[in-house]
């Protein structure tokens, strides 16, 4: 294949990708846009808004001053070892189903470890995200008390630390000072990466979140020539972000889902969430399925989606347990 077809196939992959989910959001907003120190990152950090679908069937004046009310909404974290993101399944997927609950919904498309970023980056990003939301509530016609966050595999690892971590405002250390709460309202960390200890961790999540011993000072300890790569992180550090070792008073409440047979990040991670929450007496629900495997997110047309529909069986009515959808 010659250097012209090569670079005609990729524009084109580039146009289809772009064109194939521009009908899944109205805007594009580059979070990091104006904010000195961060002219680099730019591109890398992308919140999509998805609006909730209003009803064609609204005729009376009543119901459209109803649609005008603030609704709740949700940041949707995708999944992908902390290494790529799985946008579309993950992402427009779940911000359609959450749209025709007449949830608002922004996909946030955050940094990863393949354009070589690593902590404090991901939470930077969802942090920056619940800010700029909250600030921009009556734009986006947003509840600023009922603001959430969704994430599949890595993504629900980065939701749950958003709620864990909301009073570690990663925003200050970048110099920009806001006024709104980072803490999330509800999270919802689905088939999760959870903890990153030595028995259970899904390795490239954690190699990718914490980063190498050269690119993360202190993220390692003891470089060996055995252990070149530097993976070799203090019992401190993976300490530090196990989720299930960092669970505070004031967690949000949270909903896990996760299946036994899941063949990539080892279903215990999220057994080990559900004790620590239930430990610390935070509301939550954990949802289990003996089959359905990983990454399914909310294709429409997925094995697991069409067998159980989990979304609507499990998630709908917590969400109306705890108040965000009547």
């Amino acid at each position: 294949m010659n250097i012209v077809r090569k670079i005609f196939l990729f524009i084109s992959f580039i146009f289809f990708f772009s064109s194939a989910f521009s009908d899944d959001y109205t805007q594009k907003i580059f979070l990091w846009r104006g904010v000195n120190g961060m002219e680099t990152q730019i591109r890398d950090t992308i919140l999509y808004y998805c609006p909730a679908k209003e009803s064609v069937t609204d005729q009376n004046k009543e119901q459209q001053m109803l649609s005008q009310t603030a609704k709740p909404t949700v940041i949707i974290c995708p999944g992908g070892s902390y290494h790529h993101l799985g946008i579309p399944h993950e992402g427009f997927a779940t911000a359609r189903w959450f749209n025709s609950k007449g949830v608002n919904a922004f996909v946030l498309r955050y940094r990863v470890a393949y354009n070589c970023h690593h902590y404090p980056c991901q939470l930077e990003d969802i942090q920056m995200a619940i800010s700029y939301i909250r600030l921009h509530a009556q734009e986006f016609n947003v509840d600023k008390n009922k603001l959430g966050a969704i994430g599949f595999s890595a993504g629900g690892h980065l939701v749950t630390m958003a709620g864990e971590f909301s009073e570690r405002n990663e925003l200050e250390k970048l110099g920009v000072h806001t006024t709104e709460s980072l803490r999330p309202d509800f999270v919802m960390p689905i088939y999760p990466v959870v903890t990153m200890q030595d028995d259970i961790v899904h390795k490239w999540s954690r190699k990718s979140l914490l980063g190498h011993q050269w690119s993360e000072p202190n993220a390692t300890k003891g470089w060996r020539p055995w252990n070149f790569w530097g993976h070799s992180y203090s019992q401190s550090f993976k300490d530090e972000f196990s989720m299930e070792m960092n669970v505070p008073s004031n967690m949000p409440p949270t909903f896990i889902l996760a299946c036994r047979d899941d063949p990539v990040v080892i279903f215990e991670n999220s057994v080990r969430l559900d004790k620590a929450l239930t430990q610390k007496n935070i509301p939550h629900l954990f949802v289990t399925y003996d089959k359905g495997g990983h990454g399914f997110g909310m294709k429409e047309n997925s094995k697991i989606m069409n067998a159980t529909h989990w979304n609507e069986t499990d998630l709908l009515p917590w969400l109306k347990q705890i108040g965000i959808l009547k």
